[in-house]
């Protein structure tokens, strides 16, 4: 019997980029109580976090087919036919993230990037506050703190939502999602030979790496004003 040949979907840094968001998003969540302890943990967690979002979005723009924006977000008219095909049990397999799942993608971005900026601004008022605190008017301050304290049961929201699909697709579509985000490839009939990519432009994304962790750095380090507190 012929072996089904695979074909490589997902390149190693979108690979990276997925685990390393998953289990920096979970050490964000432990570190964000255990009343302060690891607060330091958790604002180091927030700017990995950061760099993280700045890759994969400049990834989006550069990188091999499957991960780039242009590849797999969907127009409005291409989800309603999507939701149509879905209904109609007549959706076939994509290659890289289905529109739904293109949706979930763009929402995580979204909902982080909050997450993440609105921490450069706030303060716990005990134990640190973030590099930008007291750059900003106290009504903007109030609006960064709520952003911060809510958007994260958002994040909770999404990835239930995440990996609810991913038990749908495994048990009821017999595809399973989670694997091909480890090795990268895809094999018949979810792809064809075309869909395949040559390789994962890992010169290029170390690039990339370098200048997100040094954006990173100028941000919250070189470039975070000196903000002079009066005491009366």
């Amino acid at each position: 019997m012929p072996q089904t040949s695979k074909h490589l979907i997902w390149d190693l840094p979108v690979r990276l980029f997925h685990w390393s968001f998953a289990l920096t998003m979970l050490g964000a969540w432990y570190t964000s109580g255990q009343e302060g302890k690891y607060i330091e943990y958790h604002m180091q967690l927030g700017y990995l976090a950061l760099g993280l979002l700045i890759f994969r979005v400049c990834w989006g723009f550069i990188g091999p087919k499957h991960a780039r924006f242009t590849q797999f977000v969907p127009s409005p008219i291409k989800l309603v036919h999507y939701l149509k095909s879905i209904k109609q049990g007549t959706a076939s397999p994509s290659p890289g993230h289905n529109p739904l799942g293109s949706l979930m993608v763009l929402t995580m971005i979204t909902l982080v990037s909050l997450q993440a900026i609105s921490g450069l601004f706030i303060s716990d008022d005990v134990f640190s506050s973030g590099p930008y605190y007291g750059s900003l008017d106290s009504e903007t301050e109030k609006l960064m703190n709520t952003l911060h304290h809510n958007v994260f049961n958002y994040i909770w929201l999404s990835i239930g939502l995440h990996l609810l699909a991913i038990g749908y697709y495994w048990r009821v579509k017999k595809q399973n999602l989670v694997v091909p985000m480890i090795t990268g490839k895809k094999s018949a009939p979810e792809v064809s030979p075309e869909d395949g990519i040559s390789s994962s432009r890992l010169v290029l994304a170390c690039v990339v790496v370098i200048a997100a962790a040094a954006f990173v750095y100028w941000l919250v380090v070189l470039n975070a004003p000196e903000i002079t507190e009066y005491y009366y």
